[in-house]
């Protein structure tokens, strides 16, 4: 299931609480796992570069992934609300000030539940639509605009090329434009 650009940026915007909408944010526009997002550091966050370190991925590799400038400014200023030295999505707690002391990330119950309220106000029946459909989705939007598919492969963090391409199936926009470059390379045969 690959949602629209749009639908998940109404998503994102009606996601009420800030540190769930900032965690949202950071997964799609990151294509981050579930507990990549949930486990990330104020030391993976590298504002010279422009990248996010991802440690701990699947398979217990690391990767560099471009840290989009309006995700760093929405990291920073939640940041600002718990200032906790460690985590960028610390455990808020049952009153939601503990933050700053919190010694483990959120929970992904907690996220998970978030993301299911959301659907359920916008209306939006998908089933099977979760975290990790933010990370399809930006897969899916990164190969429609264009970028190449070696480096979303990179970003991803997959293996092998073959666990990429499986993201071209997803979308038809790769399909049309194809179909409107070999028209029009091929519009003076025959002439």
């Amino acid at each position: 299931m690959v949602l629209s650009v749009e639908e998940v940026h109404r998503i994102i915007e009606s996601t009420t609480t800030f540190h769930n909408r900032v965690y949202f944010a950071t997964v799609y526009s990151c294509g981050l796992r579930l507990h990549e997002g949930l486990n990330l550091q104020v030391a993976d966050i590298h504002t010279d570069r422009s990248m996010l370190h991802v440690h701990r991925g699947k398979g217990a590799t690391d990767r560099m992934v471009p840290l989009p400038n309006r995700t760093l400014s929405l990291l920073r200023e939640y940041w600002k609300t718990h200032r906790n030295p460690t985590y960028l999505f610390p455990a808020r707690g049952r009153d939601g000030k503990q933050a700053s002391q919190a010694n483990h990330p959120m929970k992904k119950s907690t996220v998970q539940g978030v993301l299911r309220g959301v659907l359920k106000q916008l209306g939006i029946n998908y089933h099977g639509v979760s975290i990790h459909t933010l990370r399809h989705c930006y897969a899916t939007h990164l190969l429609e605009a264009g970028v190449n598919v070696r480096h979303i492969q990179q970003y991803m963090g997959h293996a092998f090329l073959e666990t990429t391409m499986r993201y071209f199936h997803l979308t038809r926009k790769g399909q049309e434009d194809s179909y409107h470059i070999i028209d029009e390379a091929m519009r003076r045969v025959g002439t």
